[in-house]
């Protein structure tokens, strides 16, 4: 490519006498043309993105969260380990925990509360699926936004656009877990004890929706925290992408 350019601005220099500046000029755009084909990389100023690359990055930092975040939540223990996302007891039973202890009634308290914990495990590997499709479905404008956005600017509208979507899908898994863990059972066993009915009269708790909320508020609590790491810590881009992307 440089050797035709070299010729052509030869044989214009043979055909046109030479005023002053313009061979300069020729050997300028010689030099310029070199330099920018000569590494074989892209002409593209160093330092400024292409929408290509904001679109890949941003994608790709939304599977890496996803992922490490649906990963951590459905391990054993994902819930009930960690204190930032752990299920506690619904309701009035929450604030009456430590009265229920003073009466004997822990082991029934923990055992309900590591029911529910672990019904919400099962349930959250059901979420990636819809996150990946949620991906795919961004828009341009949507990833110039995000990318530009806050440090959860993507998991604040990822809650937005799959909240309804996710807990349809939590809903029959988290029943079928509870069912499967004795979450229903261990709830009865403690609300049959007769100390506990002050804490529960007039009360009306929906298990099932209660664990699904609780389970995809934990989940997108991780999700937020992942996003924050890729944006903010060079150790979390672990891909050549989001290090291309995050950097900038």
């Amino acid at each position: 490519m440089c050797r035709i350019i070299l010729l052509y601005c030869i044989l214009m220099i043979l055909a046109v006498p030479v005023h002053a500046g313009f061979l300069d000029q020729i050997l300028d755009t010689v030099r310029d043309v070199s330099t920018s084909k000569g590494d074989g990389k892209s002409t593209q100023t160093s330092g400024v993105l292409s929408d290509t690359e904001i679109v890949k990055g941003l994608r790709e930092a939304l599977r890496v969260g996803a992922e490490r975040a649906v990963k951590s939540a459905s391990a054993t223990g994902g819930y009930m380990d960690n204190p930032a996302i752990r299920i506690p007891l619904p309701g009035r039973l929450q604030s009456a925990a430590n009265t229920l202890r003073s009466l004997g009634l822990g082991s029934q308290a923990d055992a309900f509360e590591q029911s529910m914990n672990h019904a919400a495990e099962k349930a959250a590997k059901e979420a990636l699926p819809i996150f990946t499709q949620a991906i795919k479905d961004l828009t341009f404008e949507d990833v110039r936004r995000l990318w530009k956005g806050g440090n959860t600017a993507v998991t604040d509208y990822f809650r937005q656009v799959t909240w309804q979507p996710l807990y349809d899908k939590f809903q029959p898994v988290v029943r079928a877990s509870a069912q499967e863990v004795g979450v229903t059972q261990a709830y009865q066993a403690l609300t049959d004890q007769p100390a506990v009915q002050s804490f529960i009269s007039g009360t009306d708790l929906d298990l099932d929706h209660y664990i699904s909320e609780e389970a995809l508020n934990g989940l997108f609590k991780l999700l937020g925290e992942e996003e924050k790491k890729i944006r903010t810590d060079p150790v979390a881009r672990t891909t050549d992408i989001l290090k291309t992307v995050f950097s900038n």
